[in-house]
């Protein structure tokens, strides 16, 4: 095998292509490998669209950066063919080794992909030397192409849920498949409102789903997911996971804290102690001094605080009657509780808010599905931002969640 049938494997290039010129510019730092590749004279070309064999029409020159050779940046020039079919017109044809569009060869795009999979992108791009932003096209092509073979007409359960793409806005809100263990992400999309729920119904009619086929949907207590919910997903019963009612009243208490230390002097290490379960072994020495103060001066805040760990009673239910009957207990006992004090107006709000949703939130004592998994995803997506440090915008982000948690990142690692 010689030296061009060597650089011929190498570039994923067959007949009727021929390496026809090589040089390297050693003026340029990195330097510079360019190959010239043409077809041999009188060849005939596939039709795009048919397949048909045609002849040139003209020609038009084209370049594609490559994996390096050794330490050299790599190039490939070659005048492209288009083909006058009689069926379809005037087609550019496509060249084995790159796809339709791209400024890099197949084998640079896999390579790069295998990269991002391992590390954060900007770190990636730095190790291929192109800019992240250039990277982040080759991602987007090659997940926007596993998206369209998602198969969706298995879906029974979802859960939703909000993340933030930039810390305090630009949220999107993720779809999984509750049924899934194993990359369960099925849709991700801007916005944290009603019409999240309409987009994700088209989607599923485009992936072989129907809304009508979804019959449990997993989520918190948001007006525009409850309504975006019974509006396109008809036959979905609501299952209103602990964890948001437990984020609910605690919630509120930071809140009664933060209020109340306005206007009177606060125990000092109170911050976290409230939001720990009241545990002696959850609490350090410290906390658990600012603990028996807060409760020794009868306090707005140890009201709340009291409130919040007598959730635990309805927790503790065997079954659903238990529950709910234990949830108005609870309520009324509560109201009892806060009465009229104007600080303690948002557990005010928290206990309306469980007496409003009571029957959804029995619904966890028969359903088998938990919030408690894409929480524990948008833990992941948190992270993968913060590592980093950021994502250019949100199309990027929901990328990213697309190849760390949906179907996608396996489709990519057979890409």
């Amino acid at each position: 095998m010689d030296g061009n049938e060597i650089l011929l494997l190498g570039l994923g290039i067959q007949s009727p292509w021929q390496l026809m010129d090589q040089r390297l510019d050693t003026e340029k730092t990195p330097h510079e490998l360019h190959l010239e590749v043409k077809a041999e004279r009188g060849s005939k070309y596939a039709c795009p669209a048919c397949g048909k064999a045609c002849s040139a029409h003209d020609f038009q020159d084209k370049t594609w950066r490559h994996l390096n050779f050794f330490q050299h940046h790599c190039y490939v020039h070659a005048s492209v063919p288009r083909v006058k079919c009689p069926e379809h017109g005037v087609r550019q044809v496509e060249v084995p080794w790159a796809r339709k569009g791209s400024a890099f060869t197949l084998l640079f795009e896999q390579a790069a992909l295998t990269l991002v999979r391992e590390m954060p992108v900007n770190a990636a791009a730095r190790i291929i030397e192109i800019t992240d932003k250039r990277l982040w096209r080759i991602i987007e092509h090659y997940v926007a192409k596993a998206i369209a073979k998602f198969d969706l007409s298995s879906v029974r359960a979802i859960g939703l849920d909000e993340t933030a793409s930039k810390r305090g806005h630009n949220y999107v809100t993720v779809f999984i498949d509750m049924e899934k263990r194993h990359e369960p992400v099925l849709f991700v999309t801007p916005g944290k409102g009603k019409e999240t729920l309409k987009e994700f119904a088209e989607f599923l009619k485009g992936h072989q789903g129907a809304p009508d086929r979804i019959l449990e949907v997993v989520c918190d207590m948001s007006p525009a997911f409850l309504s975006g919910v019974a509006e396109e997903l008809p036959n979905a019963e609501i299952t209103v996971d602990w964890f948001h009612i437990v984020q609910t009243f605690t919630r509120a208490l930071d809140e009664v804290r933060k209020q109340e230390g306005q206007v009177k002097p606060l125990p000092k290490h109170l911050r976290w102690a409230v939001l720990k379960r009241g545990e002696v072994d959850h609490l350090t020495t410290n906390q658990l001094k600012a603990m028996a103060e807060l409760l020794d001066q009868g306090l707005d805040t140890a009201t709340a605080w009291r409130i919040k760990e007598r959730l635990r009673w309805i927790r503790l239910a065997k079954t659903p009657q238990a529950a709910r009957w234990r949830i108005t207990r609870f309520v009324n006992y509560a109201m009892e509780l806060v009465g009229e004090g104007a600080l303690l107006e948002p557990v005010r709000k928290a206990l309306t808010t469980l007496a409003n949703h009571a029957e959804r939130v029995v619904r966890r004592w028969t359903s088998t599905y938990t919030n408690a998994r894409i929480e524990g995803l948008n833990s992941l997506f948190q992270a993968a931002r913060a590592r980093a440090r950021g994502y250019r915008n949100t199309k990027t982000f929901m990328t990213m969640i697309y190849m760390i948690a949906s179907p996608a990142g396996s489709i990519l690692k057979s890409t």
